[in-house]
This record gives structure tokens, C-alpha cells and sequence, in this order.
């Protein structure tokens, strides 16, 4: 957290055009047990949008722990371009640190064991953002690669958001290694679920 503060306070101020505030808090279940929570906060100005990103899960076994997950992201964005990422993973006391700037128009990614430049308009997977739904790469933002995707609408269903049931549109997101299925209610993104190890499912349920 120390980490993120820091960066935090490092940022250059937005504009003193009108700025917006957005939150989603996350409770995050492995099948039906709590294990955690993940908060995203952003704020936008004008075309100018900052994104803290925090999660923080813990499994115990028997009054043993046997996963414990931190991350914590920064994300500064021109419009739905991503002008700088500064990330730090921590898995189960292995930390991972991923960093992105913008270099004479190209998106440099430094990572521990590489450094990639990427031309165009680079997207996360910033989830809050619908327009990722029309990409066709995105970065990950814990381990620095860009992924190829595939996107799929899976149709309209229902989402468990805020201790109601409300319509939303699923949609699946696949890329190698990983499947994550969203829902967005009228726009907004409400819910999530992947695949964990084991045959389990990970689940965020907006709080």
C-alpha cells in the first residue's frame, strides 16, 4: 500500500476541468467463500482518466494460509489510450513489478524479464471500460504482456449486484491461459467470473 500511495502522490495533477469520480468495490468469492476484495477508483477530466486499482485476497486452509494475492495498479489514460502503468503483484510472497510509459508515441513495457514497444492505441484490461469489448489485444497489467483476445457476447442475463438481482449483458473474454466472463448493466460493469485452479470459480460481486 506504501507502494501505491507513493505513486499516487507523484501524479501529476489532472486539468481544472470538471472532474468525475467513479468506485467499484468488489467482494471476490472462490466458489461461495469470501476471500477478499478488489476496489477500483477512477478519476476523469476531461479526456485525461487516472485508475487505482487494489485487491487484496487471502484462502485459509484449516487456520493455515494457502494463497494470499496483493495487487496494486496505476493507470493514466488519454481518452481509451494508456499513457503510463505502474503495478506491483505480490503472490504468495513472490512480487512482480510491471511499469509502462509513453516513448515517442510508441508504449514502452518494462517487466522484469523483458521490454516491449507497442504501436496504436494500447488497452488493459480495464473492465470498467466497455470499449474493450471491441478490442483485439489487450495488456495485462500484472505480468506486462499484450494478449491476443477474443470477445463473445453470451447474451442477456441476470447479475447479483449490490444484494439485488438485475438484468445485464455477459459477455466472454478468452486469451491464452485465461477466461473471464463480465456483466454490464446499462452500461456498467457489475459483475465477473473466471476459472481458479482445482475446477473452482472465482467470482466479484459489486458491493
Amino acid at each position: 500500500m506504501r507502494c501505491l500511495l507513493a505513486l499516487a502522490a507523484l501524479c501529476v495533477a489532472l486539468p481544472t476541468a470538471p472532474s468525475e469520480l467513479h468506485t467499484w468495490n468488489f467482494r471476490v468469492l472462490l466458489d461461495d467463500r469470501a476471500i477478499g476484495e478488489h476496489r477500483f477508483t477512477l478519476r476523469a477530466a476531461g479526456d485525461e482518466r487516472e485508475l487505482v486499482s487494489e485487491a487484496r485476497f487471502d484462502v485459509r486452509l484449516l487456520f493455515v494460509s494457502a494463497y494470499r494475492y496483493r495487487h496494486e495498479a496505476l493507470e493514466r489514460w488519454d481518452g481509451n489510450c494508456l499513457r503510463s502503468l505502474a503495478a506491483r503483484t505480490e503472490t504468495n510472497g513472490q512480487t512482480l513489478t510491471v511499469n509502462a510509459a509513453l516513448r515517442n508515441g510508441r508504449l514502452v513495457v518494462d517487466r522484469p524479464d523483458a521490454s516491449e514497444t507497442y504501436e496504436g492505441c494500447v488497452m488493459t484490461f480495464a473492465y470498467w471500460n466497455p470499449r474493450i469489448l471491441a478490442a483485439q489485444r489487450l495488456l495485462n497489467s500484472q505480468t506486462g504482456e499484450l494478449l491476443p483476445v477474443k470477445v463473445t457476447p453470451q447474451g442477456e442475463q441476470t447479475a447479483y449486484v449490490r444484494g439485488e438481482r438485475r438484468p445485464a449483458e455477459r459477455y466472454r473474454i478468452e486469451a491464452p491461459g485465461l477466461q473471464i466472463d463480465l456483466w454490464y448493466a446499462e452500461g456498467q460493469w457489475v459483475a465477473l467470473e473466471a476459472p481458479a485452479s482445482g475446477g473452482r470459480r472465482l467470482r466479484y460481486e459489486l458491493m
